[in-house]
């Protein structure tokens, strides 16, 4: 109950739209669990994170996939249509989306949220982006937005998420929800954050202003192209040589980013925003290799 307060207080939201879980993931799996039994379908768009397509397939749904474009945007017109011909439960988006950062804009969620079909934004990174739709809560009933202590108060490893649900979905996921999902010390570690949301904002003010000004560095080099980001993340796509090699290159300097071995993805990296003499190492090993 604590948590919850606190959490209502933090996103300005009634406490009896908000469930807590043991992450985020948790949450993605109670909702599927809810709505898709064997054989419905599961609306996905990828690339994107990857554990909707995973609970989805152990939950017996048909996961349907409409790929994003090139530029990681929603194809509307493809998942209007897969939700005419399919008619899934559920679907699933991420804003800002993982692994490249985009924003779905409003006026797309708006559009997608007239179709038949459950809405679920994951909002992991919202506080990078300083843009949310949680209060669109409030007047969709076909709408859910999920949101984490992971990414911008650290909390990863304590595993704190949370969703706002309208009401007449809520009451159905206390039904099967597990009685002490959210451990002591991450609910304690949770509240703690809340108390000191100046701070962790201050935090997220000098990620995003550093993210800012890595984007900038980036453009330098002719191999990498980067995407507008809104999270605390950049995905690069490279440019005349082999992704992996690079990532491999970048290793033996020291320097770790991502390589995505995966559909859409497979010559790109992606870099996490750190401290800015983080970038300057960056910087001068992207210089070398």
């Amino acid at each position: 109950h604590a948590l919850r307060e606190a959490i209502s207080a933090y996103i300005d939201m009634p406490k009896g739209m908000i469930l807590a879980g043991n992450g985020a993931d948790e949450l993605i799996d109670l909702i599927l669990r809810v709505f898709v039994g064997p054989g419905d379908g599961v609306l996905n768009c990828p690339p994107t994170f990857g554990m909707y397509a995973f609970d989805g397939a152990l939950q017996g749904g048909r996961v349907i996939e409409v790929p994003r474009g090139d530029d990681f945007s929603l194809d509307v017109e493809a998942i209007e249509a897969a939700v005419e011909r399919e008619r899934p439960k559920v679907l699933f988006l991420t804003s800002p989306n993982n692994p490249d950062g985009s924003l779905t804009p409003d006026e797309t969620l708006l559009r997608l949220l007239r179709l038949p079909v459950v809405i679920v934004v994951d909002e992991a990174y919202a506080e990078f982006a300083g843009h949310s739709v949680i209060q669109w809560v409030r007047d969709y009933p076909n709408l859910i937005v999920l949101r984490t202590f992971s990414k911008w108060a650290g909390l990863a490893g304590l595993r704190v998420g949370y969703g706002a649900f309208p009401e007449n979905i809520i009451q159905h996921l206390w039904k099967i929800k597990q009685p002490y999902n959210v451990n002591v010390a991450g609910a304690a570690a949770a509240i703690a954050s809340l108390e000191d949301v100046a701070y962790l904002r201050a935090n997220v003010a000098k990620i995003v202003a550093e993210r800012e000004r890595m984007a900038e560095e980036l453009t330098r080099f002719d191999f990498l192209r980067p995407y507008p980001s809104r999270a605390n993340f950049i995905l690069c796509r490279v440019i005349g040589r082999n992704a992996r090699e690079l990532r491999d290159a970048l290793e033996a300097r020291g320097v770790l980013v991502r390589y995505f071995n995966k559909p859409g993805l497979t010559d790109c990296i992606r870099i996490s925003v750190g401290r800015p003499e983080h970038t300057d190492r960056l910087v001068e090993a992207l210089a070398r290799v």
